[in-house]
């Protein structure tokens, strides 16, 4: 078994960080928006929809993320997906709320793309 230095994977793992706290942020708003059941119109549903779609991809994100970092598989793929990802999910909620169908979904696609990255990495 080979011992993984800590500095190897560090950029990747303070993104997944960051990606938690675009998780908590979103779910921070959620919250207080749960003091009555309530039907939701408009930018509070989108904004409620990205929230559930972030808490669907984060953890295949997290898990190809750590895993890679464990098998001392990081490197510029690793680096380019964890980026990505993170940066495209920051992106995601904005254009999500605002309504912006196409950028939006080319947010959630370059996201997948970054998990992708991330188990190519994982799986060479």
């Amino acid at each position: 078994m080979t011992s993984v230095s800590p500095v190897e994977g560090l950029t990747e793992l303070r993104l997944l960080g960051v990606a938690v706290v675009i998780g908590l942020l979103q779910l921070a708003w959620a919250a207080s928006h749960q003091n009555e059941p309530q039907v939701l119109y408009g930018a509070p549903a989108r904004l409620r929809r990205a929230m559930a779609n972030f808490l669907e991809t984060f953890p295949l994100f997290a898990a190809a993320l750590l895993a890679a970092v464990a098998l001392g598989r990081t490197g510029e793929t690793t680096l380019a997906g964890a980026w990505l990802y993170v940066v495209s999910r920051a992106l995601y909620v904005p254009l999500y709320a605002l309504n912006l169908t196409i950028l939006r979904s080319l947010a959630w696609f370059a996201a997948l793309i970054g998990i992708v990255l991330e188990l190519l990495a994982l799986l060479r």
